[in-house]
């Protein structure tokens, strides 16, 4: 009776299991040091399901500047807008909790325009759904706008829920 088939080879020098063509009914297939078969991405990169969570989160971000900047085009020109994963470790002094977002004022002699930035990973443990992440991400650029304006976050955007 001949012997089995080996599922893993050793290495040239005698160290471990080597890359191993192991057959199927389509052919032969890589397999990786272990036998567990190809590793690649499970999606497409264009399917919607293959985009990350921080993707998703700047496309919310872009939505709601795309509609505060068609109403205010000329007050908020030239304004930055950021997001970063987690806040700074040093809170300012009148800030109270973890911060959502903040609006940091120009320093023209520094070079620096006005700046909006976003906490992601603050902001997403916040929103239960994909629906309620847009709707805080609008609310938290919403009152930042509003800061940086010197108006009511309701007179910069008459949908702003505020809760």
């Amino acid at each position: 009776m001949p012997s089995p088939t080996p599922r893993h080879a050793v290495d040239g020098d005698g160290s471990g299991p080597a890359d191993v063509a192991i057959p199927s009914r389509r052919g032969a297939r890589r397999r990786d040091r272990r036998g567990h078969g190809v590793r690649g991405p499970l999606l497409p990169p264009g399917m919607p399901a293959a985009r990350s969570r921080a993707d998703r989160f700047d496309d919310a971000v872009l939505e709601a500047v795309d509609a505060l900047e068609r109403r205010w085009e000329s007050q908020l020109r030239g304004v930055e807008y950021a997001v970063e994963d987690v806040p700074p470790s040093d809170p300012s002094p009148w800030e109270h909790g973890v911060p959502l977002g903040r609006y940091f004022a120009a320093d023209p002699a520094a070079g620096l325009a006005h700046r909006i930035v976003l906490y992601r990973r603050v902001v997403e443990g916040r929103a239960d759904d994909p629906e309620t992440l847009r709707a805080l991400v609008r609310d938290v650029i919403v009152e930042q706008v509003a800061q940086l304006l010197g108006r009511p976050p309701e007179e910069v955007d008459p949908g702003f829920r505020g809760d």
